[in-house]
């Protein structure tokens, strides 16, 4: 599946954190991985606050970007062995006045207990052609850790009336830096560009033109996320 011709580079995010890995022309057919996931069942996550569809994939699929992982980012990342992965198709679909406060804001995909010890890693694989329907852009935290955990606990606490007054913001698809998140990077999608980066680092999807998002798979923002459970080097 993977093109021998793909164009690989490395995104420097910020001081500490290793880049983001940005891989264009990453499939040697990605149109028929188009076709396979319009046949797919999608549906609301469960567990997990996705603004949109998500469906399960193949295993051969799964393996395929796990091995990927494995030979070009789980290094660079600062992984040793990957323990685990799974990987899934997404489409976005919330409209903005619909999104929950916790989709308000980026996010971090997981974060580790003990973060000398394990990595949790992330991918993601852009299967549509319109790149105003949003790449990903990677933030730093403007408050203090303890003021940012009560932020984000906050965001999955209170209601979204009570969270807008006490925070100054409102139900959008952050794009932007704002009062509590500084945007250091941005990566633009485009059509079978696959980026692997650390899944601890606050991230966002920049949903710029929401009303182009469609539930069509062949029309909508579809992508294929992947997340790598990892051990890091012994020290």
């Amino acid at each position: 599946m993977f093109n021998p011709d793909a164009r690989v580079r490395k995104v420097p995010l910020m001081k500490g954190v290793p880049p983001c890995l940005v891989i264009d022309d990453a499939l040697v057919d990605p149109e028929g991985v188009v076709r396979l996931a319009a046949g797919l069942a999608f549906r609301p996550p469960a567990g997990f606050p996705y603004p949109g569809l998500v469906a399960e994939v193949p295993y051969s699929l799964t393996s395929w970007m796990s091995d990927l992982f494995a030979q070009h980012a789980r290094g660079l990342l600062g992984g040793r062995r990957t323990l685990d992965a799974s990987v899934r198709a997404s489409l976005v679909t919330t409209s903005p006045a619909e999104l929950e406060p916790r989709q308000w804001q980026c996010h971090r995909d997981r974060v580790s207990d003990n973060p000398q010890h394990t990595l949790f890693a992330a991918s993601v694989l852009y299967l549509f052609k319109d790149p105003e329907m949003g790449g990903t852009s990677f933030y730093r935290p403007r408050l203090s850790s303890e003021d940012t955990d009560q932020l984000l606990a906050d965001s999955q606490l209170l209601d979204a009336s009570v969270f807008a007054s006490r925070y100054g913001l409102a139900a959008s698809y952050m794009i932007e830096s704002n009062a509590y998140f500084e945007r250091v990077v941005s990566v633009p999608a485009a059509w079978n560009r696959l980026i692997f980066y650390d899944g601890g680092v606050f991230h966002s999807a920049d949903i710029s033109k929401p009303e182009r998002l469609s539930r069509d798979p062949h029309r909508g923002r579809l992508t294929l996320n992947g997340f790598f459970t990892c051990r890091r080097p012994a020290i």
